[in-house]
């Protein structure tokens, strides 16, 4: 697997994505095992929150922007 050793929060958005897709890929293409189908699962579910944290942010400074301009 991809980026274990990297910590999450120093991926940015579009590589936290990518490395999401991948494992999407590796589990749904099946062939793992039990240990590894789990710890992929664990990784996805890391980088789903990285990805969370970025559309947040990205919303909040949007939504900032707009209340500014009313």
């Amino acid at each position: 697997m991809a980026k274990t050793d990297e910590s999450a929060t120093t991926l940015g958005y579009e590589q936290a994505r990518d490395e999401l897709i991948e494992v999407v890929r590796r589990l749904e293409a099946g062939g793992t095992t039990l240990e590894e189908s789990l710890a992929l699962w664990e990784r996805g579910e890391e980088l789903a929150k990285v990805c969370r944290r970025w559309l947040d942010g990205a919303r909040a400074r949007l939504d900032a922007v707009l209340a500014d301009e009313s």
